[in-house]
């Protein structure tokens, strides 16, 4: 994975036994479920723009556009946020998606 952050990468290398423990936490808590990985990737998309997690905000988006969602589909679980955890955030959040959405090509007339 080509986008780690490096805390992250620290945190596997000095505690490799929690980090394996960690992981396979994760994977069953994403996979026990009725709702498809693309829901699941936005959901947690979210979330992370609920928490206000530049990192995480770039990494679902990341995981969610690898998978098959679209660019207007990550703006728009970015933009649902808005009524529930604010203008701020929001806001903050769509900023960090520059970082990560292709840039929209222009269409040609």
């Amino acid at each position: 994975m080509p986008h780690l952050p490096a805390p992250y990468k620290r945190f596997v290398k000095d505690f490799p036994e929690v980090s394996k423990a960690y992981s396979a936490f994760a994977k069953s808590c994403h996979e026990d479920g009725p709702l498809n990985e693309k829901t699941r990737r936005l959901v947690k998309l979210g979330v992370a723009v609920g928490l206000c997690s530049e990192g995480a905000v770039k990494s679902h988006a990341r995981r969610a556009l690898q998978i098959g969602a679209s660019q207007d589909e990550v703006r728009h679980a970015v933009l649902l946020g808005m009524t529930t955890v604010g203008f701020p955030q929001t806001i903050a959040a769509l900023e960090w998606l520059q970082e990560v959405l292709p840039a929209k090509r222009k269409k040609k007339k």
